[in-house]
């Protein structure tokens, strides 16, 4: 009986495991996302030597953010081919000040040169995520009765 019950369960997890990774987002999708909501390429930013987060979004290009709403999308010189496997990060500065052109990302005893700058409208792009999830969320309800 209990492997009826198992037999039964397993296509099941199968499935739901199935439709949770078909809604994983593609570097290319989230990459996309951020360029929508980016400045123009600027020449730095200011660094107070914290990250609070970041993604890779690529081989040549990673979202960091140095505050609760304040991102910048960087490109990077290649070969920069740790970049998608790394745990962490670093940046190098001058007084405080991250430059295109001059600065590196630091990752796993590489030092990748950063040659684009564009802060994202991380607020913006929070936003959208979450109108988004509301969307989904109210479809899905629709979807039971």
């Amino acid at each position: 009986m209990k492997s009826r019950v198992l037999f039964a369960v397993l296509p099941l997890i199968a499935l739901t495991a199935c439709a949770a990774f078909g809604k994983h987002e593609s570097d290319e999708q989230a990459l996309a996302r951020y360029v929508q909501h980016a400045g123009q390429p600027v020449d730095g930013f200011t660094y107070l030597g914290r990250i609070d987060g970041w993604q890779p979004l690529g081989r040549d290009s990673l979202l960091v953010r140095t505050g609760v709403n304040e991102a910048y999308l960087l490109k990077v010189a290649q070969p920069c081919s740790e970049l998608q496997f790394a745990n962490s990060i670093g940046l190098t500065a001058t007084g405080h000040q991250v430059s295109s052109r001059f600065d590196s990302v630091l990752v796993r005893g590489q030092r990748c040169m950063i040659t684009e700058i564009r802060p994202v409208d991380y607020l913006a792009v929070k936003r959208e995520a979450s109108a988004q999830r509301a969307a989904a969320k109210q479809e899905a309800a629709q979807r039971r009765y």
